[in-house]
Formats: C-alpha cells, sequence, structure tokens
C-alpha cells in the first residue's frame, strides 16, 4: 500500500463555506509526478435505521437542493465538532422525525465519496421507539413516513430511492436480520 501514496508538498484552503471546505493540495506521486488534488473536507455523518417493529422503517422525504428533487433517506444528519457518533445518531433521530430510541446498533462506516471528499458516514439501528416532539432546525423541512423494510429494495431497483446512503443502509438492514 505504501507504494500507492501520495505525498503533500503544500497545500491550502481554497474555499471555506458555512458548512463545507475545499482543500487544493499540490502532491507527489508514488511515480514523481508532481499534480493537484482538490476535494471536500467534511465533518463527517451519521444515518439511522429507526425500526417502528420488526418489518417496518421509518423514512423521510426532503427536497434536496443540488438535484432539485425530492429524496426518500433515512434520517441523517452532520456530526457537530466533538460529538460523539451516537450522541450525534440521537440528536439527529429525535430532530427529524420526533422519535428517541431504546436501543441502538452500529452497523459501520463507510466513505460515500472517496474521489473528492474525506466525508465519512456512521451507521445505526434504532429501535424500541417512543415518540416525542421533533425539534427541526429552520428550513430543514421533511416528511415522514413509515415503510415495509423488505420493500425499499424494489424501490431501489424502480428508482424511488437513488441516494447512496439509504441504500447501503438498506442493504446493511437485510444483512442485520439475515444474522440474527
Amino acid at each position: 500500500m505504501s507504494g500507492l501514496a501520495e505525498a503533500k508538498v503544500d497545500g491550502r484552503l481554497a474555499y471555506e463555506g458555512g458548512f463545507l471546505r475545499v482543500q487544493r493540495d499540490i502532491v507527489r506521486c508514488p511515480d514523481s509526478h508532481v499534480t493537484y488534488r482538490e476535494y471536500v473536507r467534511h465533518p463527517g455523518a451519521v444515518m439511522t435505521i429507526p425500526l417502528v417493529d420488526r418489518d417496518h422503517v421509518i423514512l423521510e422525504r426532503q427536497f434536496r437542493y443540488p438535484l432539485g428533487r425530492v429524496f426518500v433517506e433515512f434520517p441523517a444528519g452532520k456530526v457537530d465538532p466533538g460529538e460523539k457518533l451516537l450522541d450525534c445518531a440521537q440528536r439527529e433521530l429525535l430532530e427529524e422525525t420526533g422519535y428517541r430510541a431504546h436501543e441502538w446498533v452500529h452497523l459501520g462506516g463507510f466513505d460515500p465519496a472517496i474521489g473528492y471528499s474525506d466525508e465519512r458516514i456512521e451507521v445505526f439501528v434504532a429501535s424500541g421507539l417512543t415518540q416525542d416532539t421533533a425539534r427541526r432546525d429552520p428550513g430543514e423541512v421533511l416528511e415522514i413516513f413509515t415503510a415495509p423494510w423488505r420493500d425499499l429494495a424494489d424501490w431501489v431497483r424502480d428508482g424511488k430511492i437513488t441516494d447512496g446512503k439509504t441504500i447501503i443502509g438498506i442493504y446493511w438492514l437485510e444483512r442485520f436480520f439475515s444474522e440474527r
């Protein structure tokens, strides 16, 4: 692996917004070629798969501005500075759906955009749900609904679900249940 690593020669912050930063680094490749790499610095995120019961999950519909349409997704959100992953998952579930969970299982994490971002998303399954009150951020407009989780793979094949993190969550949930 070390024979594949690129070495940073120099770098700078190219852009800093309220949420994301773009880094531009000059690197030396293993073949001595010098080039640049631009990538998005991301604080990290969590996604929660909320189980209503053994057969149903909670999903949300949310408009996503970059693609200009509504997506079906599992609840998710970014990790605040210094926040523990489970704390973030619990906060986001309550904020977005109005539910609290009594049981949490960490399924693992994945890197969704390795070519241009350092983002990592950690996935949790939440069960033993109790209804509370959603505490959404201003401008966070969501539609919450339940669906049979066994139907979701068909929704992926039919193009009803195209969000990458949700697709991964669906397949990880299938494995979660098959191992129990």
